[in-house]
């Protein structure tokens, strides 16, 4: 029978020990973020409904982006054991030039509406984790501005064609004078998705104060606050635009994009080019027979068609189809380092994140990116270790399977 007895002070004591009190609203806030989707749930409380649903949703139905979260989610690792991975290199090579990780920040849109702190903040982590950020056409801050806040990041441009042809061979200058090495041509938006939510919570760039923005701006004082108190939203490659997100890409882009623009593209832009949104094999070798050196593959995070092909179930096919001709990339429902793992070692040479790293925007500004980082790569690192590998070169299709 056991014996009972009242515990001393001391053996209490030594059991009330509560976490130490994190001054800083910000960082107390970031501490509870132990994964991407804490950091999503943040950041629903934090960001306005019309803002959160901008970076959260997809287009019409949203059912490409529930299959590519559920391709990672249904993935199965294959570990092997014995392989001492006391050290570790989480690091690649990304068109010639190290990447301290096997990713990079991808380009999205309006990233000042967010969090005021915007692109400025997000390079400036890309500066410090040592991986390449990418500029968005539709980004809100400049190409100049952004080159001055992270010097010696690696930094990206993502460029639309429009129906101005000298105003993307003005923003391609740009770019090159700043210092910008590899260029992003999006090839996968002739016409805007149909992106319902945007629609339904009536959200226009920048926001208009109706009254039901107004409402959501009850609960969301501190970004409001920031918004109207900061420098207004301005844009890397247009001046100004009062409408929807749809309504800007139907009037800006050119849905005659063809072949002879993406030559026209590939002779004035002297660095590395990228070809954002392939869904096929075939579209795959042809822009690397017109000159890419790296094919992304995307269908836009769901935001364009959908019901498009899932880049993930694409990738062993076009690995097949280009071989080492041109480097392959991925992107597209990745939200933990598990995801990234698991995409290189079914043949991508990179992964391209995008709102992971905007949850951790909308959640705390720089450091909440900064978390963002250090969340996958702690990730990243875990897994590699307990499937066996010393180095992201080790990854192999042998790894992980589609159940």
């Amino acid at each position: 029978m056991t014996k009972r007895r009242l515990p001393r002070p001391r053996e209490v004591a030594q059991l009330l020990r509560p976490r130490p009190f994190v001054l800083d609203p910000t960082d107390r806030r970031l501490s509870t973020a132990y994964s991407i989707a804490d950091l999503r749930r943040l950041a629903r409380r934090r960001a306005p409904r019309a803002v959160f649903d901008y970076t959260d949703g997809a287009a019409e139905g949203e059912i490409s982006l529930r299959r590519a979260r559920r391709t990672f989610r249904d993935l199965e690792f294959h570990p092997h054991v014995l392989r001492g991975v006391a050290e570790l290199d989480t690091g690649t090579q990304i068109l010639g030039k190290r990447s301290a990780l096997p990713f990079a920040f991808a380009p999205t849109g309006f990233t000042r509406m967010m969090h005021h702190e915007g692109e400025r903040a997000v390079v400036a982590v890309a500066e410090q984790a040592g991986i390449p950020y990418a500029l968005s056409t539709m980004g809100t801050t400049s190409i100049e501005d952004v080159a001055r806040a992270a010097p010696d990041a690696r930094r990206w441009f993502q460029l639309y064609v429009w129906h101005d042809r000298g105003a993307g061979a003005e923003l391609m200058r740009r770019a090159e004078e700043a210092g910008y090495d590899t260029l992003l041509l999006t090839v996968d938006t002739p016409v805007g998705g149909s992106r319902l939510r945007d629609l339904r919570n009536g959200l226009t760039i920048p926001p208009r104060l109706s009254l039901s923005t107004l409402l959501d701006g009850a609960t969301h004082p501190s970004w409001w606050l920031n918004l109207l108190t900061t420098e207004p939203l301005t844009f890397a490659s247009l001046s100004s635009w009062d409408g929807t997100v749809a309504e800007l890409i139907n009037a800006m882009f050119d849905p005659g994009l063809d072949y002879e623009d993406l030559d026209w593209v590939r002779q004035s832009w002297p660095g590395k080019l990228v070809v954002k949104g392939i869904q096929s094999t075939q579209d795959a070798r042809d822009v690397v027979k017109h000159g890419a050196d790296a094919v992304l593959l995307s269908n836009h995070g769901g935001r364009q068609l959908d019901r498009a092909p899932t880049p993930l179930e694409l990738l062993p096919r076009v690995r097949d189809e280009i071989q080492e001709e041109a480097e392959i990339w991925l992107d597209g429902g990745i939200l933990s380092g598990a995801d990234i793992v698991a995409a290189i070692a079914r043949g991508a040479d990179a992964c391209l994140i995008g709102r992971a790293y905007l949850y951790g925007l909308m959640a705390g500004g720089e450091r909440g990116v900064r978390r963002a980082v250090d969340i996958l790569r702690t990730e990243i690192v875990r897994t590699m270790q307990l499937l066996g590998v010393r180095s992201t070169a080790e990854l192999r299709p042998e790894h992980v399977t589609l159940r």
